[in-house]
């Protein structure tokens, strides 16, 4: 059973940001007058800190007025941590605005400006900083299992696909997947990944006590609006909240956007945010840049790992192996030769000891590979050579991991979409346990990145893929 994180009292977060605002201002004090940074105070001009702690006091009645009516302190998952920032200098900037006309209008004989600008600077980079402390804490905490809902999906579509992969990709939102239910059979009885198929939605109430659910997320169509009351009632009795994820026209979700209009809700789309043209030449701007930047290392770490593969073991330094790229399209992977150089002659006979979920193989202790092959799997050395294949244009530094004409020959119509993008070397299956993730969770990271692809996630992905491999999470 997951744990519960401690009752935090509402009214913490808003008392810290006074004391800070509060110490902003002493700090802003000592700046001006002790220190007497960018302008030196004459003696005449000298001051106390008394004659300020008034606009010090209508300075934090104004953020507080503006940080409440703004819905800062409302508890809302996924809020982008930018929006926070935003919110709290535009508050700290108007109320130096408003103390600034109260002192034009008092006239008195001791104020300084520069002191109100430097405490409306320090306080955002205070109040920013704790928040960066809060969701580090936060983060922590969740990795620990503490504070984390234990969630339910109700309905394996499209639209509850949708909502698993979000779950997955954004781990920072608190929330676990403890399985899905499903009418159809061919759905609520086979398992994706490591969310578990529970059966049918006749379930729903044994699987809540058994599993300790807290959120149940219904994803069904709208069709079916009677069995969604019923599940809501149950979910009451079950003293569990219960939220509907509309299908609207069985679109992304990600291209749903919602307003509000006096407390109606209006629907509408977004355009298409997968992969288009300028998107895939912004992309490979990227991709470009930041080879050019590594090359040096990446060109000595390369020249290294050849050299001691060619004496570790006979046969070529480079593996080549025929992938499948975006839209379908086939290429040349290049790979440092990690094992034998029969070692795909050898393939079949293993078959049998495929750890694997899905058309992917995979062995833990997997014979083939040689000495040096372990150690440059490990740092994940062996794909250095796949830089190539960027600068060709095959592949990505970030994208959904790249299968063989023969696992996608096996791919179900929805993991399909993997095709989309082009193909990584990282990715979000990357930083999320490598070769741990079973393939079906793999195709649902893919596909959310895919929806939802950005410079910042690639650079996201890229800052996360550096300590997974250093450790060798999930690599073998």
């Amino acid at each position: 059973m997951i744990k519960k994180l401690a009752h935090v009292p509402k009214w913490l977060l808003p008392l810290a940001d006074i004391l800070l605002v509060a110490l902003a201002f002493m700090a802003a004090y000592y700046l001006r007058y002790e220190l007497q940074l960018f302008i030196e105070v004459e003696e005449a001009n000298y001051a106390p800190f008394t004659p300020y702690i008034p606009y010090m006091l209508v300075f934090i009645g104004w953020i507080a007025l503006t940080y409440h009516a703004g819905h800062l302190y409302d508890e809302r998952k996924g809020r982008p941590f930018l929006d926070e920032v935003f919110q709290i200098a535009n508050g700290a900037t108007s109320a130096t605005v408003v103390v600034m006309a109260l002192s034009f209008a008092l006239r008195p004989l001791v104020f300084s400006r520069l002191l109100l600008l430097e405490a409306g600077g320090l306080s955002v980079i205070f109040l920013t900083l704790l928040r960066v402390a809060q969701r580090a804490l936060r983060a922590h905490l969740r990795s620990k299992g503490i504070g984390v809902e234990r969630v339910l999906i109700v309905g394996a579509g499209d639209v509850g696909r949708a909502v698993m992969r979000t779950i997955m990709a954004r781990r920072d939102l608190g929330y676990v997947c403890v399985g899905f239910v499903d009418d159809d059979p061919s759905k609520g009885n086979t398992d994706l990944g490591r969310v578990k198929a529970l059966g049918g939605l006749e379930n729903i109430p044994k699987v809540i006590q058994r599993e300790g659910v807290d959120l149940v997320i219904i994803t069904l169509p709208w069709m079916y609006h009677r069995k969604i009351l019923n599940i809501v009632r149950q979910c009451e009795r079950e003293h569990v909240e219960a939220r509907i994820v509309p299908d609207v026209f069985q679109l992304s979700l990600s291209r749903v956007q919602v307003e509000m209009l006096d407390g109606v809700p209006l629907l509408g789309l977004r355009g298409d945010r997968r992969m288009n043209p300028t998107r895939l030449l912004a992309k490979r701007a990227l991709d470009l840049t930041l080879i050019f930047l590594i090359a040096p290392i990446a060109l000595l770490l390369m020249a290294v790992v050849a050299v001691a593969v060619k004496l570790d073991s006979p046969g070529p330094v480079l593996f080549r192996q025929k992938r499948v790229g975006l839209n379908g399209r086939e290429f040349e992977i290049l790979k440092f030769r990690s094992m034998v150089k029969d070692a795909e002659k050898q393939k079949a006979a293993l078959m049998k000891l495929n750890e694997a979920s899905g058309p992917l193989f995979k062995i833990h202790n997997d014979p083939r590979v040689t000495r040096v092959g372990k150690i440059i799997r490990r740092l994940s050395l062996d794909e250095l050579p796949q830089l190539i294949n960027v600068i060709r244009g095959e592949m990505s530094l970030v994208g959904p991991r790249p299968g063989t004409p023969e696992e996608v020959a096996q791919y179900e119509p929805w993991q399909m979409q993997r095709l989309e993008a082009p193909p990584g070397i990282t990715g979000l299956w990357q930083v999320s346990g490598r070769s741990d993730v079973p393939f079906e969770e793999m195709c649902l990271l893919d596909i959310y990145y895919i929806e939802n692809w950005s410079l910042g996630l690639d650079l996201q992905i890229l800052a996360r893929t550096v300590p997974h491999v250093l450790f060798g999470d999930g690599a073998y």
